[in-house]
């Protein structure tokens, strides 16, 4: 699903705000950007990415309420009062910055309500949810500015031939990333065999073809390994990867996804993939999961977790219930997971394999593997899984 993040917004109408200033005044005020901590009559504490900032307020402070649907329509901005703050709105301050450099007098205040935000996130993410498609880019057609993905649902593979609409805004991923609001710039060029993509668009009535008005796209890999040690002071898990059976530290994050499939839930679905696909197929060139080699989708958060900005879980179709499974799973921690559990996880691309950065990280993974092997789309050789293996919800 697709939201419009806080963080996005903050930077649009700080952006706006920056050029009106610069076309104004030869003196440039500060500019503080982020979110109301604490909200005062005489003084409004910002949350920034330095720390607390200390906004004093006076009679000439100006205060403006922006649309959270237009943020960078200043001129639109209605007039209002510091009583309507609240804690969590999204806050752009001008002003001359004190000698400290951790305080300074209010200017102008502009403010994006915190309930405005979430009534558009909630408002884009049905959107998303009900034009939207997730798969894997199984080709690349330049001549004709075309990709072909591959979409799932928990048994079976549609191919997809994705067409962007004139003016389609491309957009990739960042690094380590799945939220919508870091994602930069991109253009078909950029997007290869392999990465998974969420479109928004219209879908033909046969589902063969879609029309795509926004695309964003990533490089992903599945990895799955046998626990060997935890450290949860330092977040981080080490793994003896089964394709290879070289050590992986994974480190979790805050935005991190953690679940497990209860047992008879995790072999009922893959017994479904079986019986719906011939049985798990490869998921990348020679059939090999880990690097080089993104998982498969299944369906569609910009993704992410709860409330973040970003394409991922829950996509177009409902993906045979993907998320409403993920979503009754249990939620874990790393603490949870013993010496020994088998997982698996996603994670971006990187030239390092010997540490990667968990986006999901799903425990009680074994009925997936063992369908994998049994149905010949995995080899297990010295205790290893060679080949692939698809586990619903894992990819980005």
């Amino acid at each position: 699903m697709m939201h419009v993040a806080g963080s996005l917004i903050i930077f649009l109408f700080s952006g706006a705000l920056a050029l009106v200033i610069g076309q104004t005044t030869a003196v440039k005020p500060s500019v503080v950007v982020g979110d109301a901590a604490s909200v005062a009559a005489d003084k409004i504490v910002v949350a920034t990415q330095k720390g607390p900032f200390e906004v004093t307020i006076n009679d000439k402070s100006v205060f403006k309420k922006v649309s959270a649907e237009n943020p960078t329509n200043l001129s639109g901005a209605t007039t209002a009062a510091v009583t309507d703050i609240t804690v969590g709105d999204k806050l752009t301050v001008t002003g001359i910055m004190a000698a400290d450099g951790m305080s300074m007098p209010a200017r102008n205040v502009y403010f994006i309500a915190k309930a405005d935000i979430a009534a558009r996130n909630a408002k884009e993410a049905a959107e998303w949810q009900r034009r939207g498609i997730t798969g894997k880019v199984t080709a690349v057609n330049a001549a004709t500015n075309q990709l072909t993905i591959e979409t799932r649902t928990l048994a079976a593979a549609v191919s997809v031939v994705v067409t962007p609409k004139d003016g389609a805004k491309f957009l990739r991923y960042a690094p380590d990333s799945i939220r919508f609001d870091e994602a930069v710039p991109s253009t078909m060029a950029d997007t290869k065999v392999g990465d998974m993509v969420r479109a928004l668009g219209d879908r033909s009535s046969d589902g063969t073809s879609f029309s795509a008005e926004q695309l964003i796209a990533g490089a992903f890999q599945t990895v799955a390994g046998t626990v060997k040690s935890i450290d949860p002071v330092k977040n981080e898990v080490v793994i003896k990867n089964l394709q290879d059976n070289k050590d992986v530290t994974i480190v979790v994050g805050d935005a991190s996804v953690l679940k497990r499939f209860p047992q008879e839930q995790a072999e009922m679905v893959a017994r479904l993939q079986m019986m719906g696909a011939g049985g798990a197929r490869p998921i990348g060139p020679g059939g090999a999961p880990g690097a080089g080699n993104p998982g498969r989708p299944a369906g569609g958060a910009p993704g992410a977790q709860p409330g973040q900005g970003r394409p991922g879980m829950g996509g177009g179709p409902r993906a045979g219930g993907v998320d409403d499974m993920l979503e009754r799973s249990p939620t874990i921690t790393i603490a949870d997971l013993k010496a020994g559990d088998i997982i698996a996880l996603s994670s971006t691309k990187t030239a390092d394999t010997s540490r990667l950065k968990a986006i999901k990280l799903f425990a009680g993974v074994e009925p997936f593997l063992r369908s994998a092997q049994a149905s010949g789309g995995g080899r297990r050789g010295q205790g290893g899984v060679d080949g692939g293996f698809s586990i619903p919800g894992l990819d980005p």
